[in-house]
């Protein structure tokens, strides 16, 4: 068996729905990638400006890279919302998809080795330095479509990428004629925040993935309305996809971690950054780390008012340790349930009593937004 077969017949026995060959070489969307960095669409996310000439230059994430094995791990499940209601992405529903691919691809690049296939392997799991959806397209596995992912017409948009890169050449896998998005303009339609700005071209910095879950501090006022439900990331692009439609039912391979089985935005906001690590161990949503999990859940808190929720953000406004936090609070409780008498009693005391200046200012521009009494004696409608 030639050597490409042997290699891409190792990687479906290592349990890989797809799997691809092509050059460790520049991407094809290289240049879109280096517009894109240079508008700033890349938010906050400053590692992809300083791995740029990496990212550019995949052969130099490995001495003597040859080759990227581009694997593809199917994730459709159906949507998956916590018992208040709030939505989280599919993909970060169950286990965390790093440590799968990750160990699967360290045991295939160790077979590969055993077989004399090839000597040294580097291993990259969505978080290196690789245009890994440019690379996936030359690889076969799918076609970069205009919500900007990679698209396959048999798992649409759900599935994970990973890559080996290899310092052997071998010859890349002809690309099979894929269908392509046509006239189809369903996600730029029903983007929340118009981040698809046009085909194939995302703003991160108005995406309700980025924002709730890269994003570092406040998440920007006017956007917040948009958020909706997502607590954490959004799948509003991916679910209007017709391509996605018939994707088959995966959910048996992620599981649903025990954190999102049976607790609410509650729980998030009341988990302490003590007991955070461990009560994530595991879940994709480690990444948006404890102050960013419960701003988020302010935010939606606010957006979905209830009893519980209002009890606990009043209890954020005053005792919870992240200013961030704190601010978004005051929104959630402004937005939610600012008719309250409660609400406008804890945002006056947090207007002057809060040890942080932001907070504070944050506090009064969301006290005109309710009705009540100013310090003066007269009465104030909500704005």
């Amino acid at each position: 068996m030639e050597r490409e077969a042997l290699v891409l017949e190792m990687a479906a026995e290592a349990g890989f729905d797809l799997a691809g060959l092509a050059p460790a070489q520049p991407p094809a969307a290289g240049a879109r990638f280096e517009a894109w960095l240079d508008a700033g669409r890349h938010g906050g996310m400053a590692w992809l400006e300083r791995d740029r000439e990496r990212i550019l230059h995949p052969e130099r994430l490995l001495p003597g890279g040859r080759t990227l094995l581009v694997v593809g791990l199917g994730h459709a499940r159906p949507e998956h919302r916590l018992p208040d209601g709030a939505r989280v992405a599919r993909y970060a529903v169950g286990r965390d998809y790093h440590n799968v691919l990750g160990k699967r691809l360290g045991k295939l690049a160790r077979r590969l080795a055993a077989e004399g296939l090839v000597e040294r392997t580097r291993t990259v799991v969505d978080a290196g330095p690789l245009m890994e959806r440019s690379h996936g397209a030359q690889a076969g596995l799918g076609f970069e479509s205009k919500a900007a992912n990679l698209l396959h017409p048999a798992f649409g948009p759900w599935f994970f990428l990973g890559e080996l890169l290899l310092d052997v050449e071998l010859c890349p896998t002809s690309p099979p004629t894929l269908p392509e998005c046509g006239t189809c303009t369903a996600c730029l339609d029903a983007c929340p925040t118009g981040a698809l700005v046009a085909p194939g071209l995302l703003d991160a910095r108005t995406c309700i993935s980025y924002l709730t879950i890269e994003h570092r501090g406040p998440i920007p006022p006017e956007l917040r309305p948009a958020l909706g439900d997502w607590a954490f990331g959004c799948d509003v692009c991916s679910e209007v996809c017709p391509w996605g439609k018939g994707a088959p039912d995966l959910s048996e391979r992620f599981g649903v971690h025990s954190a999102l089985a049976d607790a609410g935005l509650v729980s998030w906001v009341e988990t302490s950054p003590e007991s955070f690590p461990q009560r994530f161990r595991g879940s994709p949503l480690q990444r948006a780390r404890r102050e960013g999990l419960a701003r988020n859940a302010a935010i939606v808190l606010g957006n979905r008012p209830s009893d519980a929720g209002h009890r606990a953000l009043l209890r954020a406004l005053t005792f919870d340790p992240s200013a961030v936090v704190r601010e978004a609070v005051a929104w959630g409780l402004a937005r939610g349930y600012r008719e309250e008498a409660r609400t406008r009693e804890a945002l006056d005391r947090a207007r002057v009593g809060d040890p942080n200046p932001s907070v504070r200012r944050g506090v009064e521009r969301n006290l005109e937004r309710v009705p009540g009494v100013d310090p003066d004696g007269q009465s104030r409608p909500a704005r």
